[in-house]
């Protein structure tokens, strides 16, 4: 007989950028490994740019042998030893990376072949491509057929595209230039999932519109990880948590293969803010990886405050596809030692 296949667990993805307190002592990731009842399946590592010329690799704003990361490179470590798949997270707000590695094969080798040293230096177990500027698809497929080619089947490779860049192929609902859609078709297998940003004015996690749309437009479930802010600091788009268990509940009961979760950032991550920013994992972990009843009604609730229960959302079985979505200012993340108190 056929091994029985496991059933899908979602992912409960962490970024980890601001590695540092504003004293200059490291952020520690340690604590989604010691605390209890957490179950985080990846973190990854933000951000990696590629810079001129080639060679000038930084990790936010220092390069990656810098003693500021020693901890936090020793921290990591540990995590894969935990069982903790750990990604660099490639790209992001700050441009240039892509455009780089979307020239002629000779320029692509020139800024490739460092990031290369990179991942193997450091024993990454995959790579977030974060797409914010204008690539082409054929550049996109080229660094994901390297990828695979030089570090093998197992290693992960990720996306993070906003949620309307899964909803619409028209430019401007798009960050990263190249169809998705044309990506999916053409590479999907290659792709463990997205890093859905349902934030900025990209996307809405109040209501399970969105994701439901992309399922309908083809995206397989399991591959639509719902990205979200874990703070109103790190960007608009806040939901609060008795409305976003609701979405979550919604979705892990209607779809069992849901995708699962991701935040921007870790560090101030709620409800426990900079103090106990872990607690975040806890909330996620009890509400994406542990099971659910069958029924609504058997759910624990969730209170906004002490007086007032939140009812749970009630399951859609002819989910609304939203119109076109609007196309949102131009937005900030902030990198370590950026972030004002």
């Amino acid at each position: 007989m056929p091994p029985i296949p496991l059933p899908h667990t979602p992912q409960i993805v962490i970024y980890y950028q601001t590695q540092h307190n504003p004293d200059g002592t490291p952020c520690s990731i340690l604590p989604i490994i010691t605390q209890p009842n957490i179950a985080v399946t990846h973190v990854n590592l933000a951000a990696i740019h590629l810079n001129d010329p080639p060679g000038n690799i930084h990790l936010n704003d220092h390069v990656p042998s810098d003693p500021r990361y020693h901890t936090l490179w020793a921290e990591l470590r540990i995590l894969q030893a935990s069982g903790i798949k750990v990604l660099g997270m490639l790209g992001g707000a700050a441009k240039g990376s892509f455009t780089r590695l979307d020239l002629d094969d000779a320029t692509f080798e020139a800024y490739y072949i460092p990031l290369q040293n990179l991942i193997r230096e450091r024993g990454l177990d995959g790579l977030d491509l974060d797409v914010e500027e204008p690539m082409t698809l054929a550049g996109i497929i080229r660094l994901i057929d390297r990828l695979k080619t030089d570090f093998g089947e197992t290693f992960l490779i990720t996306l993070a595209p906003v949620a309307a860049a899964l909803m619409s192929d028209k430019p401007e609902h798009n960050l990263s230039g190249f169809s998705y859609e044309a990506l999916e078709v053409m590479r999907g297998k290659q792709i463990a999932w997205y890093n859905t940003q349902f934030y900025c004015g990209w996307g809405d996690l109040s209501k399970t519109d969105g994701y439901d749309f992309m399922v309908t437009r083809g995206y397989p479930a399991d591959k639509i990880v719902i990205g979200m802010v874990t703070n109103p600091g790190n960007g608009s788009g806040w939901v609060p948590f008795e409305i976003l268990q609701e979405v979550l509940i919604t979705l892990k009961i209607r779809y069992p293969g849901f995708g699962g979760v991701m935040g921007w950032e870790y560090f101030n991550s709620l409800p426990g803010d900079r103090d106990k920013p872990w607690e975040w994992a806890a909330f996620m972990t009890r509400n994406v990886r542990n099971g659910l009843p069958a029924v609504a009604q058997d759910l624990p609730i969730a209170k906004a405050s002490d007086e007032k229960p939140i009812q749970f959302l009630v399951v859609d079985e002819d989910p609304r596809s939203p119109q076109d979505a609007p196309v949102p200012k131009s937005f900030e993340y902030y990198s370590d030692g950026s972030v004002e108190e």
